[in-house]
């Protein structure tokens, strides 16, 4: 049997009082794929920044093992001189570069200190051909999806020889399409003898590819098994040992009450931004009642979130026009003041660019919204802020050491209930939700869930847009489908399946 390219021996790790890892030990042995599961907050994360040198040797207890000797990186330069490259969750491209610019940043192919520019491109396209990229190296970043992003920072860690590559939910802002690529890229890695360590949430996606899986429990080990199918491994399984007890239903249980309609929206059209001839939303139209659930299902680039920004202040788009309707009344959105005046919130599907500050402590998130309701000759009293931060810390159960605690310093379930809490603060009627869940670990959706039924219960109007499909059949009274900007139908949650979703998502959509 072969040796471990990796032991991290006894490892502890504290933030002032907070202990975040204690006494973790766990082994990767040479070209496998090792996946790390565990709530928000369990110390995933930390300890990956703790093997790749982003906290150096010294500010961590324990030891790490790399290839059969103590590793005691200062950095993450000297982690990657080894062979050790980690790949975040927020990708750390620069968008305005080119692809070759961005596979070769830090790492440049130079002569006499002069960027050799034709063996940059030609050394990036044949990275590119090796992750199934086909763009030109030229492209720049911002010009392509999220899912061709993935591949250029696999691309950047293949052109530092990368021997051990860490992935943190790679696959968290793809489509179907684009995660299953990203997965049979790993599984060809992994036969070419590149070891792989990925975090991610989506369980069904760490059966199909991990050969074996830890689970972390608050900072420390809970096991690590052998995914082979000789221990009955199943996602059951992993979420017992993830949350300390068996979740049976991934849906808390809800009873509707359904009021008069509380919102309606008429032959809504917008342009693309730039190219204003572009119709991204082709006259919907979709109502939600009080006390209603209601989802909008529609894969990537069917021009769900693009709906929801453009309603929310006209926040996206060109050329918007159409109606909307609160309690039978006709509204103007076309400004967020306005819009949150009306009683409409929407929470977005990116919580760290639009949904929160993160340097800025929980009580001000809470809060930004809705400052008026805390001050008094424009002058915020923080008495006041900090009683209603206390109280949706409460209510939400927000885990935090105190309101005072910045946000960035939140696991991102946590950090989500933050923006739920900034804008139950408005005291909407209708909260639209984009990707409520998205990032955040099994339990911490639980209680996501639980805070939508509370909110449907006390008369508010809900529309969630996801990705999941399961999702929407758990939590939504009834599902409409979108695409090429059109709505295509609409189902109760009573005659809706996968089946039936996905096929009015990917039929063509009706033309005036």
């Amino acid at each position: 049997m072969s040796e471990p390219i990796l032991q991290m021996v006894g490892i502890g790790k504290t933030f002032g009082p907070v202990r975040a890892l204690s006494d973790v030990t766990m082994t990767v042995m040479p070209a496998e794929i090792h996946a790390i599961c565990g709530e928000n907050g369990a110390g995933k994360s930390t300890l990956m920044n703790v093997l790749s040198g982003l906290y150096p040797h010294g500010s961590y207890t324990g030891e790490i093992l790399y290839q059969g000797s103590e590793a005691k990186f200062k950095s993450l330069r000297d982690s990657e001189a080894d062979g050790i490259v980690i790949i975040h969750q927020e990708l750390g491209l620069s968008p305005y570069l080119s692809i070759g610019e961005n596979i070769f940043l830090g790492n440049e192919r130079a002569r006499g200190g002069v960027i050799d520019w034709g063996t940059t491109m030609g050394e990036a396209a044949a990275l590119m051909q090796r992750v199934g990229l086909r763009e030109n190296p030229s492209t720049r970043v911002v010009d392509i999806g999220v899912g061709k992003q993935q591949l250029v920072e696999i691309a950047k860690a293949l052109a530092k020889d990368v021997k051990l590559l860490i992935l943190d939910e790679p696959t968290a802002a793809l489509n179907d399409d684009d995660s299953a690529h990203l997965l049979g890229l790993m599984r060809a890695l992994r036969d070419e003898g590149v070891t792989q360590i990925i975090i991610s949430h989506k369980l069904n996606e760490i059966m199909e590819i991990a050969d074996a899986i830890t689970i972390i429990r608050d900072g420390s080990v809970v096991e690590t098994i052998p995914n082979d199918g000789a221990e009955g491994v199943n996602e059951q399984r992993i979420i017992r040992s993830m949350v300390g007890r068996p979740l049976d239903n991934r849906f808390p249980p809800r009873d509707p009450h359904l009021g008069e309609e509380l919102l309606r929206i008429e032959d809504w059209t917008v342009h693309h931004p730039e190219d204003t001839h572009r119709v991204v939303v082709d006259s919907a139209s979709l109502s939600v009642r009080a006390g209603e659930v209601v989802g909008i299902a529609g894969l990537m680039g069917a021009g769900r979130t693009e709906l929801a920004m453009s309603l929310f202040g006209h926040q996206y788009g060109s050329r918007i026009s159409g109606r909307v309707f609160k309690s039978g009344q006709e509204i103007a959105t076309d400004s967020v003041p306005k819009a949150i005046a009306n009683g409409i919130a929407y929470v977005s599907e990116d919580r760290k660019k639009y949904g929160v500050n993160l340097i800025a402590e929980i009580r001000h998130n809470v809060t930004s919204a809705a400052l008026q309701k805390v001050s008094g000759h424009g002058v915020i009293n923080k008495g006041d802020e900090d009683h209603v931060a206390h109280d949706y810390r409460t209510k939400l159960r927000i885990r935090s050491a105190s309101v005072q605690q910045a946000v960035k310093n939140l696991s991102g379930g946590n950090q989500q209930k933050v923006v739920l809490s900034k804008w139950m603060f408005t005291d909407p009627d209708v909260l639209i939700l984009d990707e409520p869940t998205r990032g955040i670990d099994v339990g911490a959706k639980y209680e996501i869930y639980q805070i939508i039924n509370e909110l449907a219960a006390s008369g508010k109007a809900v529309i969630v847009i996801s990705s999941e499909l399961p999702e929407l059949l758990g939590v939504c009274d009834r599902i409409y489908t979108l695409s090429e900007g059109r709505i295509t139908g609409q189902l109760a949650r009573g005659e809706a399946t996968q089946e039936s979703l996905m096929e009015l998502m990917t039929m063509e959509a009706p033309r005036a």
